[in-house]
């Protein structure tokens, strides 16, 4: 692997419902601009990783929240990685930024329109069985790496998960964290470095948060278990597979 300052290319796995892989997002852009560096958008599912026994599979199902905003991304992507960027951008401003439904199909379709694209890129893109293919080849590579989230970045075959951001730096600050991580890849024996979470951090992560969270028609999983957000930080709700018939909130 090349020292940190000669990597300029990297593959960026996203899923457009994750409000950390948004913020990071927003870093590499920065990055992008500054250094010239080449960003391939590629796809994660939370959907699938974090799906329960006994439930579809998000290809499975007629239209799949984060997955068909992929599977348009896909589509995309055949003809411009521009417009996946773009596409991206505006979709995940709308959710975690705005508060609105990208994932719904309507929505979907003026926020193409908004970028100059066609909207019926919707229906073709559901309804190009081959769409299913390429949003889970890339979501396998990142499992067969042992990934198991976004924000994922590949280097190469080095596989990084993070880095995790509510507040993305920019400017000169933007390529020192870009260095910082970039420097990991000279350390194949390093696993694991991570701030723990105060209850202070908790309820910053949870106000950065509150657009998504408001928008959103989904519950959060994280590693089998249903993740709450509360004004004091987040709480642990139940086992990701509970019984949720009789709350509302989650029907």
């Amino acid at each position: 692997m090349s020292a940190s300052h000669d990597l300029d290319e990297v593959d960026f796995h996203f899923d457009v419902l994750c409000p950390y892989a948004y913020q990071t997002s927003k870093w590499i852009r920065d990055v992008r601009d500054q250094l010239g560096l080449t960003v391939n958008w590629k796809f994660f599912s939370l959907e699938e990783i974090n799906r329960v026994e006994g439930k579809k599979h998000p290809w499975e199902r007629e239209w799949s929240f984060g997955w068909s905003l992929m599977r348009i991304a896909a589509l995309l992507r055949r003809s411009s990685m521009d417009d996946v960027d773009r596409w991206y951008a505006i979709a995940g401003k709308a959710l975690h930024e705005d508060g609105n439904r990208p994932h719904e199909p309507a929505v979907a379709r003026h926020l193409l329109t908004e970028l100059g694209l066609d909207p019926d890129i919707v229906d073709r893109a559901i309804a190009d069985e081959t769409t299913h293919d390429e949003v889970k080849a890339d979501h396998d590579r990142v499992v067969a790496a042992g990934g198991y989230g976004v924000p994922t970045l590949f280097f190469g075959d080095h596989c990084l998960f993070g880095p995790v951001l509510i507040d993305p730096p920019s400017g000169d600050a933007a390529v020192r964290l870009w260095h910082a991580v970039t420097a990991w890849t000279e350390f194949p024996d390093l696993y694991e470095l991570q701030q723990p979470k105060t209850k202070d951090i908790e309820r910053r992560i949870a106000d950065t948060f509150r657009p998504y969270l408001e928008a959103r028609d989904w519950v959060s999983i994280n590693r089998g278990v249903e993740v709450g957000f509360t004004d004091d930080g987040f709480e642990v709700v139940g086992a990701a597979d509970r019984d949720r018939t009789t709350d509302r909130s989650t029907s």
